[in-house]
């Protein structure tokens, strides 16, 4: 069965661009004017991956972009702004790319989210990880701290789970981010601390002591039962 791509853009030029050159390369598409247009296509149907557009009629496409978690998201955007492409990328998007783009390189960044998803298909059927009270369900990308729920970012989830996986053993930083890139487009050492600080920050206040431990110079660990 071929892959399903949903299109969410107002502008019909872009759309039908889009439409075609996704069809032409064997994608199924679905469209989507605006976002509220665009919620109630997916509780009929869900799409293998979303291209949305951010500045849609009536629901923006940040506002869109949360109910859209566990799809694969590239956004395409005339905001070029720094900000913007960063706000977008930590707040769920796996890609982005701004107009006007070429369908070349946006064919190329369909294919690898969509390679991207099929190998984390398999990471449905892992099986729970959990150190100490610390605890991530793959099937629904959950982080739980003893029977609390925390909100993780994609990143920090990633971040958690890599640690979880490698429980008992330092993970350097150069190792962690070359786990960081097959998981989440930011994966730029510069931004690692800061993740790594909001992570530790989030399980703190849930359980009032720190999980994860730097090891100065080398990289981090979690930390074992008080």
């Amino acid at each position: 069965m071929n892959e399903t791509i949903a299109v969410v853009d107002d502008d019909s030029c872009i759309g039908d661009m889009l439409e075609k050159g996704l069809k032409r390369e064997g994608y199924e598409v679905l469209r989507a004017y605006s976002g509220t247009e665009a919620l109630l296509l997916l509780r009929e149907k869900r799409p293998d991956l979303v291209l949305l557009d951010l500045m849609l009629p009536g629901m923006s496409g940040e506002e869109v972009l949360p109910a859209l978690k566990g799809i694969p998201v590239i956004v395409l955007s005339a905001k070029a702004d720094v900000e913007d492409k960063v706000g977008v990328l930590l707040s769920g998007a796996a890609d982005y790319l701004t107009k006007p783009f070429e369908m070349r390189e946006l064919l190329a960044r369909v294919a690898v989210q969509l390679r991207m998803r099929g190998g984390a298909a398999g990471q449905e059927e892992m099986r729970e990880l959990a150190f100490g009270e610390l605890r991530l369900r793959p099937e629904t990308r959950e982080a739980w701290v003893g029977e609390q729920s925390v909100h993780l970012t994609r990143t920090e989830y990633a971040i958690l789970q890599i640690l979880l996986q490698n429980a008992g053993r330092v993970v350097t930083k150069s190792a962690m981010l070359e786990e960081l890139c097959l998981l989440t487009p930011d994966c730029v050492e510069s931004s690692l601390k800061v993740h790594v600080s909001n992570l530790r920050r989030k399980l703190r206040d849930v359980s009032g002591r720190d999980h994860i431990e730097a090891v100065w110079g080398i990289g981090f660990t979690l930390r074992g039962e008080p």
